[in-house]
């Protein structure tokens, strides 16, 4: 049972008013289609928040169930549980026109979505909202936003975390609280589209290649292990054996072409493929099957990426300097300025503040954000319960969020307060929403970097934007060499591909103005020197559109930001790099970059290496 210690009233407005489906799944690992379902709650609300029906059952995966010691759910508890498809009509009916609500709800989706597409059916919701994006726009004054903390947070009794019964009711509260706090602060619901697909994939893993690139086959020469392989066209023999017989030879197989292509396998030199294309114009050379199958015979050896990596470091002599950084990228980012984010800001009279600012032209809110983070704060986009002082330039009294600002009590101030502002403590009308806890995570300027401590653990890069922006943005990825050039299409995250192949880059799409990429840093292969994390707005609209994108990094879902920074400087600009995590010596850095671009993605992408078709 739930239990709310300060029973926050449901919502009244009007955009509050859904029927509500409350999911949560525990799983054998954190890759659907690939990993499977070993639990299944669902409880649904009405507009009112009543609850109207509730289903959980333990599911048979017919496989190893994983993590026991997350989930424990071990084989014998499992045993002659149902399986999804013997409860898949009573979960979708469960699910059938509501809002489907989850914490870190795209995860629980897309596991439910490759089940469904498994039974040949679809999830039946339209929209979703994800109580973890929801009160990362909220912003309560937490540790760290994960399912346990916003519990107590919010008086929820939690009986048993990783629990899907338990954690779903846990839920329930979670969300009355959420939606109660965001309607104080007038915040728009982050609600997803979800149109109906049926075409989620099995996870098709690519297999990884254990040896370094040797470059390019030379003419009359031997394979060697490590080489980059791609085939285009039809094949005698069939195309699944003759990657299996490449993959154990130990040939890294590419389904896309690139500068560091080795070879190119193709039976028709003269077919109007895209890879050959490429292959020409990079100079890739190519051979036909017989001369691949006959070369296959003997395979040369080649030199391992860990031993190479472990000779390297063993020359290197103790106090030696790390290697240079990474030449300029194809497509340069803004790098005239690296100043670090362990700069000592504690004596800066705003540090710990967040500050929204009101108002005012482009150029002068751009200012005035620059001052304020000068001064030791971070720059807020939206309302959230985290603003503790609100600046209102010319134009801003007219804002339609400052009636919610006067009854949050934030204390208001114009653009004066920013050349010589005082501390005081903030009200304690509003620090019931806001509470007394600082905002701990690094303020980085542009330019700035941060030495990531922790790569064991994978870390996200969330870029949010304005509420009331008129146009779309789409965050993108691309995972590059020492030559700033992705390997293979694949290297290109985006909506379109959201996932790499191996998994060691993924975007999430979190709200209307939310988005996030995740880098699983120590299993990124050795070739990736850089992720660089950018935002492209489609069509004739311009970044002046959009206005300010805060980036902040985290290390693990539902941690607290680490790092966070302000990107507001583009105007006329369609494209913009927002941040890139890079390799320095054996460890990772991240930088804040905000240089933009006039042109689109499309040619973002070309300047990476990327293959666009037309």
């Amino acid at each position: 049972m739930v239990l709310l210690s300060s029973s926050p009233k449901w919502p009244t407005l009007p955009d509050y008013f859904h029927e509500w489906a409350l999911v949560d799944v525990e799983t054998s690992g954190l890759r659907p289609g690939r990993d499977r379902v070993l639990s299944l709650a669902v409880l649904t609300l009405d507009a009112q928040g009543n609850r109207t029906g509730e289903f959980s059952t333990l599911l048979n995966p017919g496989c190893d169930p994983g993590p026991v010691h997350v989930h424990g759910l071990t084989p014998d508890r499992l045993a002659g549980a149902p399986t999804f498809e013997e409860i898949a009509p009573q979960v979708g009916a469960l699910l059938s026109s509501r809002v489907l609500v989850a914490h870190n709800a795209q995860f629980d989706y897309d596991f439910l979505a490759h089940k469904f597409a498994h039974v040949r059916s679809w999830v039946p919701v339209s929209r979703r909202l994800c109580t973890l994006a929801l009160n990362r726009l909220v912003g309560p004054a937490t540790p760290d936003l994960k399912l346990g903390t916003l519990a107590a947070h919010y008086g929820v009794h939690q009986e048993k975390a990783h629990d899907a019964q338990d954690d779903v009711r846990v839920l329930s509260g979670i969300l009355r609280g959420s939606l109660s706090a965001a309607e104080r602060l007038g915040l728009a619901l982050p609600l997803l589209e979800c149109p109906p697909r049926q075409d989620y994939r099995p996870y098709v893993p690519k297999t990884p290649c254990a040896y370094r690139n040797p470059g390019r086959l030379q003419s009359g020469g031997p394979l060697v292990q490590g080489m980059k392989v791609a085939i285009t066209g039809d094949t005698r023999v069939a195309r699944e054996e003759l990657v299996a017989r490449s993959v154990a030879a130990g040939l890294n197989m590419m389904t896309s072409v690139s500068g560091q292509t080795s070879v190119i396998v193709s039976n028709d030199s003269g077919a109007a493929s895209a890879k050959l294309k490429r292959a020409a114009n990079e100079g890739v050379p190519l051979v036909d099957e017989p001369t691949y199958l006959r070369l296959l015979e003997s395979v040369e050896p080649g030199h391992a990426k860990g031993a190479a990596r472990q000779r390297s470091a063993a020359r290197t002599p103790a106090g030696a300097p790390t290697a240079p950084p990474a030449p300029t990228p194809a497509v340069p980012a803004q790098r005239t300025a690296t100043p670090t984010a362990s700069a000592d800001r504690a004596d800066q009279p705003l540090t710990g503040r967040r500050v929204l600012i009101l108002g005012g032209t482009h150029d002068e809110a751009v200012e005035a954000r620059a001052r304020a983070v000068a001064l030791g704060a971070s720059a807020a986009v939206n309302l959230s319960a985290s603003v503790s002082d609100v600046v209102v330039l010319p134009g801003g009294e007219a804002d339609r969020r400052m009636s919610r600002i006067a009854t949050l009590g934030l204390r208001v101030y114009d653009a004066d307060w920013l050349q010589a502002p005082t501390t005081s403590a903030v009200p304690s009308s509003a620090r019931n929403e806001a509470g007394s806890r600082p905002d701990t995570a690094a303020v980085l300027v542009r330019g700035a970097v941060l030495d990531l401590t922790d790569t064991g653990t994978p870390w996200t890069v969330a870029a949010v934007w304005r509420q009331q922006a008129l146009c779309d943005v789409d965050v993108v990825a691309f995972a590059v060499d020492a030559r700033e050039q992705v390997a293979g299409d694949e290297d290109f995250v985006f909506y379109g591909a959201p996932e790499h192949p191996d998994g060691t880059v993924t975007l999430a799409v979190d709200g209307p103005t939310e988005q996030a990429v995740t880098a699983d840093l120590e299993r990124l292969p050795l070739e990736v020197h850089r992720v660089v994390v950018a935002a492209a707005i489609d069509g004739a609209a311009t970044f002046a559109d959009v206005g300010a994108i805060e980036i902040t990094a985290t290390c693990g879902i539902g941690a607290a930001p680490t790092a966070r920074a302000t990107l507001d400087a583009a105007t006329t600009e369609r494209t913009m790099i927002l941040a890139e995590l890079y390799r320095r010596g054996d460890g990772w850095r991240l930088r804040a970059v905000g240089q933009g671009y006039d042109h689109g993605l499309a040619d973002l992408a070309r300047g990476y290496g990327v293959d666009v078709a037309e």
